[in-house]
């Protein structure tokens, strides 16, 4: 039986499952180049039908999910989610409707707000099927039934039914979703039950969207630059932090002092006097210390030590590690793609539940997305001047030499990620242990701001070598760890300024990445290396050899692997 999952929101995507096997998972973005992109998913649709070489008229169980007042609007205004799109990543040009939003920023941002607050309403539901229906019957789909998945129960789903626990407290926190900015529920018994919820009112995520915009960035996607900025800020005791009083935790109960409208305004007046950086640190605190908090009450409350978690606010891997090193809590699990990017899977999660009771999924790994076979790539190849490229059966060998001769390569292979991190099948890799490499990589390619990290790739079996806080296995990047003091050394490009870092743990579940690792091994004692997204900042992660092969030549960049060949920019 098949079920596709579909979100037509913030990171847009769709995801496809066949009785409880994952098939296929992707995102809008990687389709028509715009980060985080809102519209339909028409192209994850396809790229999900394409994949498992099936037609629309074999889906006879579609689910999505998010019926609120604020998301009902914009499907039936699209045209009002695409231009809160391009005033939300700074794309406005001064002509137009666009002039008009220019003109009228603030009252947007208000206006966003209070429509959020408002949550979900009589006909919501009705009409938000009857869009999602339209556009379903015109890519081809006949004889379907639309289940509509509440917001936090996706994202609930994505967390217990990939996790592996047969038993878990599972937590969503995010901004606000159908009213509500987290929920609590236990998966016991093959059942996944809702045990307490948290209005939209009272969120830690919606105070982080707030600081962000206010610092001068991308609200729902520049927050952890927010992070990273706040460890160059002099540190306060909590008891001096201005952002404590804003909202607070008692028992399972969150509690904002205002309404979304009035925080923001609150927020403002903090700001006008607050440098950027010490206001990052006032929100990246509080963030941890509420929900180290909150989670330590529930562990507590539900007697569980197995902890799930879902939800935009839990990209923040600093406030993971409080969560972490509760004493409570036994074994975690984030779901790698935890933001609103992975509601489409959680919708058909939830409604193949229903369906036929599945609440376990293998998930060893999130390549779920786009593959193409050598055949393929070699077309492409070929397509392209400048470049020189051969068949390479020792791959791994000759990337680590590169990468050990101070160098980064791009490495494109097998299927796409699913989620915002590059896992060894669209990054970019280089040394672990060389500032001079890594600002080359930052000036050239990445462009990113001088206060963000990067982050690295160890084999498994190094990672006690090299972080001192370990408690579970990572292989999803989605926790900080500190470093030892006796490997700063050799992971001096891929650390914060606090000495932590954000890795990705790297077991059997990919085979020539793992190799590389295991060659760099060899040459300088550990297995680590320098891995970020396969993509000019500010861009989706590559999807195909043409992206590939526009981003080498677009950055000038030497040495690429892709699929089953090294390629050479003779143009550098």
């Amino acid at each position: 039986m098949y079920i596709l999952g579909i979100w037509d929101g913030h990171d847009s995507g769709a995801a496809l499952l066949d009785d409880g096997k994952i098939v296929f998972a992707t995102n809008e973005e990687r389709y028509t180049k715009r980060k985080l992109e809102v519209k339909f998913p028409y192209n994850s649709i396809e790229a999900c039908l394409h994949f498992a070489k099936i037609k629309p008229s074999e889906i006879e169980h579609i689910a999505f999910t998010t019926t609120e007042f604020a998301k009902t609007m914009s499907r039936v205004l699209p045209y009002q989610m695409e231009h809160y799109y391009k005033l939300r990543r700074r794309k406005l040009s001064n002509k137009g409707m666009d002039k008009i939003m220019l003109r009228t920023r603030n009252f947007q941002y208000k206006l966003k707000y209070a429509m959020n607050m408002v949550g979900k309403l009589p006909l919501c539901g009705t009409i938000s099927k009857s869009v999602v229906a339209r556009h379903l019957r015109h890519m081809g789909f006949r004889n379907f039934k639309l289940y509509v998945v509440d917001h936090h129960t996706a994202h609930a789903s994505t967390a217990a039914f990939a996790s592996g626990f047969k038993s878990a407290l599972v937590v969503t926190m995010d901004g606000y979703g159908d009213g509500l900015s987290g929920t609590i529920s236990l998966l016991e018994n093959g059942e996944l039950r809702r045990v307490h919820a948290t209005k939209a009112r009272d969120s830690l995520g919606i105070i982080y969207e707030q600081v962000t915009n206010l610092v001068g960035m991308r609200e729902n996607e520049d927050e952890g630059k927010v992070m990273a900025m706040a460890d160059y800020s002099f540190p306060f005791k909590f008891e001096d932090n201005k952002l404590r009083h804003l909202i607070t935790v008692d028992g399972l109960e969150m509690r904002a002092k205002y309404g979304a409208l009035t925080q923001y305004r609150v927020l403002g007046d903090i700001a006008w006097s607050t440098p950027r950086e010490q206001l990052a640190y006032y929100v990246q605190q509080l963030v941890e210390q509420l929900a180290a908090k909150y989670f330590s009450n529930a562990i507590e409350r539900y007697n569980m030590g197995n902890v799930a978690m879902a939800g935009g606010i839990f990209s923040n891997v600093k406030m993971n590690r409080q969560i972490r090193l509760i004493d409570g809590l036994k074994n975690w699990f984030v779901f790698p793609h935890m933001g609103d990017g992975g509601m489409a899977m959680g919708a058909a999660m939830y409604t193949n539940y229903l369906l036929n009771g599945v609440t376990s999924y293998k998930f060893d790994d999130a390549y779920l997305g786009d593959g193409f076979s050598d055949g393929e790539i070699e077309a492409e190849l070929k397509k392209v001047k400048g470049i020189e490229f051969h068949e390479d059966k020792s791959k791994s060998s000759h990337a680590a030499e590169l990468i050990e001769n101070d160098n980064y390569v791009f490495w494109f292979d097998g299927r796409m990620e699913y989620g915002p991190r590059a896992l060894g099948n669209r990054s970019i890799l280089a040394k672990a242990d060389s500032e001079t490499v890594k600002d080359k990589l930052n000036l050239y390619v990445k462009q990113r701001e001088w206060y963000q990290p990067f982050a690295p790739a160890m084999l498994r079996d190094d990672a006690s070598k090299l972080l001192s806080d370990i408690k579970g296995y990572d292989k999803f990047m989605t926790m900080a760890y500190m470093v030892k003091p006796e490997a700063y050394s050799a992971m001096q490009s891929v650390m914060h300024v606090d000495h932590t870092a954000r890795p990705q743990m790297v077991g059997e579940e990919n085979k020539a990445y793992k190799e590389v690792l295991e060659k760099i091994r060899k040459k300088s004692g550990y297995g680590v290396m320098l891995n970020t997204s396969f993509n000019i900042h500010g861009a989706p992660i590559v999807r195909s050899p043409e992206d590939a092969v526009e981003t080498m030549l677009k950055t000038r960049t030497k040495h690429m692997f892709i699929g089953g060949f090294y390629v050479e920019n003779n143009l550098v």
